[in-house]
């Protein structure tokens, strides 16, 4: 008897291991960032708390380095219905194809420094949740890439110079293109993951980008040239899918949260300090920094004022923009 109770209470405990198995719920999540990169590191790190702090109830699963086709192709997966996948990391210009308010995070110069962007982009926070919300999606964290300069293949040292070059745009966003041509710039819109051979057939001579992803996949083997102009901080965000996160207990999604704030945290502080030690290897291995004298600062800070002015209510939904501009320049009262 003692041998068929034993028996019994190891098919039971089988029994509900494969349950507890059963029940898991893998997130699929599909971004562009590249393997072993930093944000990288730190998504498979959320995922990581997610099942440690679920009891392997929720885990995450990632699809990185455009493993699953560029940010337009992982939008449209993440669409109610299509469910392919239920979460992404998007850069800029992906959440931008998903709601052009985002393009106020993008704009040459609105920003001075790391703790304005971040208290613009805190205070703003609620208003990118509801209009995300009704798009099907829940804004889980946000993401931060460090600040794009401007890479190019022959020194580039005034705004002049910036117009005449050959930028990479990003495709399919014909009202960018539009909006920097309408500006005097010369945009080519190609996918991000042509820019590193775009640049070696000069198809692009320059690119805006942060310094640490322009090590990371190597632009500076063309580009061995890059402006000290701090256009802007790239920020991303964390999104889920509605539907998948109304299959997660509200205990759990607490915990998904907390971890993902950290992700948050992590990413913020990281950034600085990614930068400049990636500008610092780089020069080691051929990059020559350009730093913009007075003068081409002056005439970049103009132009910049005319293409944020341009942007109200055409890149930018005006109310929106306005709300950046309020926060922003309240900040910037504290500070003084």
């Amino acid at each position: 008897m003692s041998a068929v109770r034993s028996v019994s209470a190891l098919v039971v405990a089988l029994g509900v291991t494969a349950v507890l198995h059963a029940q898991t719920f893998t997130i699929k999540m599909a971004t562009v960032v590249p393997t072993n990169s930093s944000w990288h590191k730190a998504l498979l790190e959320m995922g990581a708390a997610w099942s440690k702090a679920t009891g392997d109830r929720v885990a995450l699963r990632v699809y990185e380095n455009g493993a699953q086709g560029d940010e337009r192709a992982v939008i449209r997966m993440l669409r109610p219905g299509v469910d392919q996948m239920q979460s992404s990391l998007l850069t800029l210009p992906g959440l931008a194809e998903i709601d052009d308010a985002f393009n106020v995070f993008g704009m040459p110069f609105f920003f001075q420094t790391d703790e304005e962007a971040m208290h613009v982009r805190n205070k703003l926070t609620p208003l990118f949740e509801k209009r995300l919300e009704a798009k099907g999606l829940k804004l889980l964290a946000w993401g931060n890439g460090g600040w794009v300069q401007l890479f190019s293949k022959t020194p580039i040292k005034s705004l002049d110079e910036v117009k005449k070059a050959k930028i990479y745009t990003s495709e399919g966003d014909d009202k960018m293109v539009n909006w920097y041509k309408n500006n005097g710039f010369n945009p080519v819109a190609i996918r991000a993951a042509d820019i590193p051979g775009a640049l070696k057939t000069g198809m692009i001579n320059a690119t805006p980008m942060p310094p640490y992803p322009a090590m990371v996949l190597q632009i500076f083997q063309d580009a061995k040239y890059m402006l000290d102009v701090r256009l802007a901080p790239l920020l991303g965000a964390i999104v889920v899918t509605n539907t998948a996160w109304n299959r997660v207990s509200a205990d759990d999604r607490a915990k998904l949260v907390e971890a993902a704030k950290a992700f948050e945290k992590n990413m913020d502080s990281a950034g600085p300090g990614q930068d400049a030690g990636a500008v610092t290897a780089m020069g080691k291995r051929g990059l020559t920094v350009t730093p913009l004298d007075a003068k081409a600062r002056a005439e970049f800070q103009a132009a910049a004022e005319k293409l944020v002015a341009s942007a109200r209510g055409t890149m930018v939904p005006a109310d929106v923009f306005n709300q950046a501009i309020q926060e922003r320049d309240a900040f910037r009262k504290t500070k003084k």
